[in-house]
């Protein structure tokens, strides 16, 4: 969750971690880790029907998914450790760890920006953070899997916030007209705003690379900030707008990359967020208690890019309908204590409110990638 600076230094570092140590690595292939967590889910349908959806890896995954997670570690230090700690495995389990449905998983372990740095920034402090630490980490990770583990395959970059930014430097500069864009699935920058000129799919940042406007588009990026539809970004919000004039933040839509309102497959969690764990919620009006880790609501969720006012940001409306059984709401905002910072939108849940469709979208892309070569 962490706003990092896009220019993110490239000096080299002799004191990167190994990434040959598999304990280097949240996630990887063929072992029992953060993302092999229970993703069961509880469907709750809009007459208050349930059913419990279990999840399904992927057996021979034809592609690799590459993740680097949000601002999260709890660690008391301006940047973490390399142990990673159960909150680090909890935001995993909610954000990619259901992407094996198609791919391998790589997400590496780095020494990003502590959740604790940020929160005494916000406060008005000024702890002593190394930011090129976290992208040097991130690039020795990608170094050793495209030496050791990629072979040819293609690939699927996944970031949320501070991973998305990190992510967002490491496409710009090795990936966007090196040879390794040969490889490229897809970039999913999500929760960060990736500059674009305005009403230009390609420009910006990533010269060569545009955002996706297609499911069936492979070597494209996938990029929003969602805020609820009744709350649009305010004022100098953080997230969503161009970093300087004549650009913008790009928006794709994941239920709908070709544009428009359309309903999207979401999986969040029954209770707690991705900071906090909590009890379940109450997802249908007769407050019966959801026992699986997810809970998904058929229809209840719509999305949209919307431009307004100098933002450009995914449109998040909950489908309201007194005759629906379900919940008329849905939890997300980034509080302190119980005042909603309105200027970080649906941060929280940003990756959830389109999962469904997002690992749809991976296979659909790899199609499209494979077809290329």
């Amino acid at each position: 969750m962490m706003i990092l600076a896009l220019a993110l230094a490239m000096a080299a570092g002799s004191d990167t971690p190994d990434y040959r140590n598999s304990a280097n690595w949240l996630c990887r292939p063929g072992r029992q880790d953060a993302c092999a967590a229970d993703l069961s889910t509880t469907v709750v349908a809009a007459d208050g029907a349930r059913r419990v959806e279990p999840f399904k890896a992927a057996r021979a995954p034809q592609f690799d998914c590459f993740y680097v997670y949000p601002t999260i570690s709890l660690d008391p230090t301006p940047n973490s450790d390399m142990i990673p700690g159960p909150e680090e495995k909890r935001v995993a389990q909610f954000q990619v760890a259901r992407f094996g449905a198609n791919c391998r998983v790589f997400a590496p372990v780095y020494r990003q920006v502590t959740l604790t740095a940020l929160r005494s920034l916000m406060g008005g402090g000024a702890p002593a953070i190394d930011r090129d630490m976290a992208y040097r980490d991130v690039k020795a990770a990608w170094d050793d899997y495209m030496a050791h583990d990629n072979k040819g395959r293609g690939v699927v970059l996944i970031g949320h916030s501070q991973g998305s930014l990190i992510l967002t430097q490491l496409v710009a500069r090795e990936i966007d007209g090196k040879p390794a864009q040969k490889q490229l699935v897809s970039a999913m920058l999500i929760g960060s705003s990736v500059p674009v000129p305005i009403g230009k799919d390609v420009g910006g940042i990533f010269p060569t690379i545009p955002l996706c406007r297609s499911a069936d588009q492979a070597g494209c990026v996938i990029t929003y900030a969602s805020f609820r539809a009744d709350s649009p970004p305010p004022a100098g919000s953080r997230f969503a707008r161009g970093d300087r004039p004549g650009v913008e933040a790009g928006c794709t839509n994941p239920a709908a990359l070709g544009g428009g309102r359309a309903v999207a497959h979401a999986y969040l969690n029954a209770g707690g967020n991705m900071l906090i764990p909590g009890p379940a919620e109450a997802w249908s009006k007769d407050g019966a208690p959801v026992a699986t880790p997810f809970v998904s609501v058929p229809g209840l969720i719509s999305t949209e890019c919307v431009d307004r006012d100098g933002f450009n940001y995914l449109a998040v409306t909950v489908n309201a309908d007194p005759a629906d059984a379900r919940t008329d709401t849905i939890p997300g905002d980034v509080k302190v204590g119980n005042a909603i910072l309105k200027d970080w939108g649906l941060h929280l849940i940003d990756m959830n409110l389109a999962q469904g469709d997002l690992v749809d979208l991976t296979a659909r892309q790899y199609r499209a990638w494979a077809k290329k070569r």
